[in-house]
């Protein structure tokens, strides 16, 4: 039973990733499901969340206006759409249960629940 991230990789300022959110062993579309990541040397951030109800979402300011995130149940998966990526992006990217349901915002660390293998974004020119 997990989620697992992936669809990262290396791309220019500027540029674009879609991240992609698989669930194992459950059925996604119970949950809100919320991404975070962790940069070197810095503590997680918890980037964006949506809701398996009404489809609200809530993204962090640092991401507001360039990331959407989006979830097909029927596919069992989420995804985070990453537009005018910046070095300040570079981070490991991860999915996670949202305990809080994302009714609040981009929950805090004590609403995440379980996650599973993250995947790595680079922005460099």
């Amino acid at each position: 039973v997990q989620l697992q991230a992936s669809g990262g990789g290396m791309v220019q300022p500027g540029g674009s990733l879609r991240l992609s959110c698989a669930a194992s062993g459950f059925t996604l579309g119970y949950y809100a499901i919320l991404w975070f990541r962790q940069a070197p040397g810095k503590e997680r951030e918890g980037v964006s969340c949506i809701s398996n109800s009404d489809g609200r979402t809530n993204y962090a300011d640092s991401v507001k206006g360039r990331f959407t995130v989006s979830r097909d149940n029927a596919k069992n998966a989420a995804y985070l759409q990453m537009n005018s990526l910046q070095p300040e992006d570079t981070a490991v990217y991860y999915c996670a249960t949202d305990l809080s349901g994302c009714r609040f915002g981009v929950p805090a660390s004590t609403d995440w629940g379980m996650g599973g293998r993250g995947t790595l974004v680079t922005v460099s020119s």
